[in-house]
């Protein structure tokens, strides 16, 4: 039994589902209720329990797409397979700036209460999770469509 299909979705479902929930309903909640001390405190805390997941699901999506690609596509991919890929690989280089960047620089004004320096890093977090977030549901729209299509 080939699992790839189903570990490839629901690491999708983890990643972009996480994303629409922290963008569409954890976040104007956030900032409409709470200061940012408390706000930017919840982001850290969040981000720190979201992103491992994140990575389990970005090495999932890459291992499992790349399985199908080659498994199942018999080497002459469709198009819309070969969009997908480059669609999320983009996604994985945005994550992983992200990650890497502002969350970080989101970690350490939380740790020293420059809450001007948190607010900095969160917009510019929030910003690229809109965009991974677009990105995402576009993703997913073009392999029902193209699936529809052949």
């Amino acid at each position: 039994m080939n699992l790839s299909p189903l570990l490839h979705v629901l690491s999708v479902v983890v990643w972009v589902g996480g994303m629409f929930f922290a963008y569409m309903a954890l976040r104007p909640v956030a900032a409409s209720m709470l200061e940012p001390p408390q706000r930017l405190t919840l982001w850290a805390g969040v981000f720190g329990k979201f992103f491992p997941w994140v990575w389990a699901s970005v090495a999932l999506i890459l291992l499992t797409g790349l399985h199908m690609l080659v498994t199942i596509g018999g080497g002459s991919a469709p198009h819309y397979a070969l969009t997908m890929l480059a669609l999320g690989g983009v996604m994985m280089l945005i994550f992983a700036h992200v990650f890497f960047s502002p969350y970080k620089k989101l970690k350490r004004a939380v740790d020293e209460q420059n809450w001007k320096a948190g607010g900095a890093a969160l917009a510019q977090i929030r910003m690229l999770i809109g965009i991974n977030l677009s990105i995402g549901l576009l993703t997913i729209a073009v392999v029902f469509v193209g699936r529809a299509l052949l």
